[in-house]
């Protein structure tokens, strides 16, 4: 299998990868749908678009921003378009606009208010994250239709892709690469046999679709806006948009640590960080998937924090992002990062393997010890459900990439001190992640029906 270190991280914004990112791209391609069916119509009539959303991003869409990002979607925006841009200002600009583009000659009428349908029925079969898009003429007769799934970091598939896909996720054929390891035990093999690095493999892999120069710029641009959103994160105060009203508190806990380091401790500072990220992801502004929104905080966290204490080098950052979307590759192959799938172990679980294994990687371990890493990481995730209150981003998620990030630095540790040779493969971890999450109740599963969405008293 093989999956793009750049397709795992993508620049983005928040709130969820899933419920935003996924949305817009998938709006923005209906409308290139809708292009491609007028090439061969040149009769003018009323048309009109509409989106009806399901389960998961109907029961918690409106926290997520997911009409925001239909609009967006349809009116032509990406989420790397907007990443940089002041999102709220084009909201405004488009939410009251009563028509969208199709190209030179139709336009279709659209209210976002109006014609985004957020259906709490049940959810679709083939996923949770569904969303039926239609084009509609002047008789309400339907011209045309496109049903898409969001499949958990900002990836999306249509309603005849889904079933072909594994885990679920398009995948190349692994003997058209040098190293299409589609496991960790057949990852582990081929460093065995081939002497090389986890790292390394991943690199010669992208090699053959990138230049050296290409690829080492677009791991530099995920550097760079992971430093990005991590440093705004730390300058912000104010509160949280969404009706909780949460203030933001890693600026403050940052300071602290900045005047008094003497008192801090790593976990202060990896929670400072990775809090800083999330609020940023909250607030709807730039972030990077990794490989979520929702955990978009752990492995910026993890790597700011080897980089700024540690004395790390932009060659280790390469190192550190090719060995985690390695493992990375290897979840979404053989199970989900999608917290509407299998809950947050999913996501956040995810994203401490990733760091784990990255961290373990640039501190020289062996590949036999990253893949160690990976599985203490994502076994102390196992179970953990997704229960954000209110839909938000928010509670409890900004703590919990922090507490993401101080285990991804433990499980790096207890690693580095071992031999590499442990009980459970991660593999059979990974197994254990997928089958959790088939059998957790879909209360727990991003649709604020349980936990801690459920049992909170509001004063």
């Amino acid at each position: 299998m093989f999956i793009s270190v750049l397709d795992l991280f993508k620049i983005g914004i928040g709130p969820s990868s899933s419920h935003t990112m996924g949305p817009m791209v998938a709006a923005r391609d209906f409308v290139n749908l809708a292009k491609k069916y007028f090439l061969t119509r040149h009769d003018p009539q009323d048309i009109a678009i509409r989106c009806t959303l399901k389960g998961s991003l109907a029961l918690t869409g409106r926290g997520h921003a997911t009409d925001r990002a239909v609009a967006l979607g349809l009116h032509g925006y990406s989420p790397e378009d907007v990443a940089s841009e002041d999102l709220d200002s084009i909201v405004a600009r488009i939410w009251d606009s009563q028509s969208v583009s199709i190209d030179d000659t139709h336009t279709a009428v659209f209210s976002a208010s109006r014609d985004i349908i957020f259906d709490q029925g049940k959810a679709l079969p083939e996923h949770p994250n569904g969303m039926i898009f239609d084009l509609v003429g002047q008789s309400q007769n339907i011209l045309l239709s496109e049903t898409y799934f969001s499949i958990g970091g900002g990836f999306i598939s249509t309603h005849a892709e889904i079933n072909q896909l594994v885990a679920p996720l398009k995948m190349e054929d692994a003997t058209s690469y040098l190293y299409g390891f589609d496991s960790a035990r057949s990852m582990l093999e081929m460093s065995v046999n081939s002497k090389l690095s986890i790292a390394d493999m991943k690199r010669l892999n992208e090699l053959q679709h990138l230049s050296e120069e290409a690829l080492n710029q677009g791991l530099d641009a995920i550097w760079l806006s992971m430093q990005r959103c991590t440093k705004n994160g730390l300058m912000m105060d104010g509160y949280l948009p969404g009706g909780l009203n949460l203030p933001r508190r890693a600026k403050g806990l940052h300071q602290q640590l900045v005047d008094k380091p003497g008192d801090a401790n790593i976990n202060d500072w990896l929670c400072a960080y990775a809090m800083a990220v999330n609020e940023e992801n909250a607030t709807g502004h730039m972030v990077v998937t990794a490989p979520t929104n929702g955990a978009a905080g752990v492995i910026p966290a993890t790597l700011y924090y080897f980089m700024n204490h540690e004395n790390g080098t932009i060659e280790q950052v390469r190192t550190f992002l090719l060995t985690a979307s390695a493992i990375g590759g290897i979840i979404k192959h053989r199970s989900s990062i999608s917290g509407a799938e299998v809950g947050c172990q999913g996501e956040v679980g995810s994203a401490a393997s990733m760091a784990a294994a990255g961290l373990c990687a640039v501190r020289n371990g062996s590949p036999q010890q990253i893949e160690n890493a990976a599985e203490i990481a994502l076994e102390h995730h196992l179970g953990m459900t997704c229960d954000p209150v209110r839909g938000l981003v928010q509670v409890p998620c900004i703590e919990r990439n922090g507490f993401g990030a101080i285990k991804a630095y433990t499980a790096a540790s207890l690693a580095i001190r071992g031999s590499g040779q442990h009980l459970i493969p991660l593999d059979d971890c990974i197994a254990a992640m997928k089958q959790t999450g088939m059998e957790m109740s879909e209360k727990f599963k991003e649709t604020s029906l349980g936990g801690l969405a459920v049992n909170i008293t509001e004063c």
